[in-house]
């Protein structure tokens, strides 16, 4: 057996990792001559992308706009296969504050972790709605996704940020005919992959062979919760056991219907990637789109796969 780590994207495990774990604990890793360790990242070392960097793990998880960043800034990480075809994000605000669509931002408290790609989305989807950007003020919020509580108590107005496949799941005391959750690509945000798998050139350039049995094994674990979403509940259950049953179940089958495009998981789009990183050029996040480019590759992806 070989021994690989893989990194997650998030502070613990959710939904997203499903097929991941399926995949382990249905031995196909093993199969594939690998004994897997699944970890999530410590915030004081970094995201995935930092440790991969580093060599400090083989394989990790991370959103598309971080990778470019990366890249640009001369680091050799690759994705080598899409984990999400759509956006995940949304805005979120509850009726009680008026707030019925983006351009009503303008003027009221908006908050978010106050990243440049973060402030840059905000700015366009205010704007594509006919808002006033400029007028908006942010709150930050660090890291926290806020609950729609902190909307009525006054916390801020709305948010950005939170996932409607998971976060805006979560059980509030808000009835859910008071809350208003708009996902971004349903209110103008560019198309991208939320989350990538990825790895070092190195990895790529000296252990082909382990990189493509670890995706194929990957593959067979996400079409099978795509297949049957409740077959990853045992598996997700024994890794996040303080979450409710009630909201794994409610979000494997949300969360899975982005996992394919046409059928097939894992491969990267170019219709996802270079428009994405030439919408982050003209919103000041990237210096040049064009590395964007370099920063995929399908090839280890099994030859049935589509690409």
């Amino acid at each position: 057996m070989t021994r690989i780590t893989l990194m997650l994207e998030y502070f613990h495990p959710w939904t997203n990792a499903a097929g991941f774990y399926v995949a382990r604990d249905e031995g196909w890793f093993a199969q594939a001559g690998l004994d897997v360790e699944i970890v999530v990242p410590d915030p004081a070392r970094g995201d995935a992308l930092a440790h991969l960097a580093r060599h400090e793990v083989d394989f990790g998880v991370f959103p598309s706009n971080r990778l470019f960043v990366q890249r640009e800034a001369g680091r050799p990480l690759v994705g080598i296969a899409a984990v999400n075809h759509r956006a995940l994000e949304t805005i979120q605000t509850v009726a009680a504050t008026g707030i019925e669509r983006p351009r009503d931002l303008a003027g009221r408290r908006l908050a978010l972790n106050p990243t440049p790609r973060g402030l840059a989305m905000v700015r366009h989807l205010v704007a594509h709605d006919g808002g006033d950007p400029d007028a908006v003020t942010i709150v930050d919020s660090g890291v926290r996704e806020l609950p729609p509580e902190s909307f009525v108590d006054g916390e801020a107005d709305a948010s950005f940020g939170s996932y409607w496949a998971w976060d805006t799941l979560l059980q509030t005391g808000v009835p859910d005919a008071q809350r208003r959750i708009w996902p971004v690509d349903e209110i103008g945000a560019p198309a991208y992959h939320s989350y990538l798998l990825g790895a070092h050139e190195d990895t790529l350039e000296t252990r082909g062979e382990i990189v493509r049995g670890f995706l194929a094994a990957a593959r067979r674990g996400y079409l099978a919760v795509v297949q049957e979403p409740a077959c990853a509940l045992p598996s997700l259950e024994r890794v996040i056991p303080y979450f409710p049953r009630a909201l794994l179940a409610r979000s494997l089958p949300l969360i899975a219907t982005t996992w394919t495009h046409a059928g097939e998981w894992g491969v990267q789009r170019e219709a996802l990637l270079h428009p994405y990183a030439q919408w982050l050029k003209d919103h000041g996040v990237l210096r040049d789109a064009a590395q964007s480019a370099h920063a995929f590759t399908n090839a280890f992806l099994p030859d049935d796969s589509g690409r």
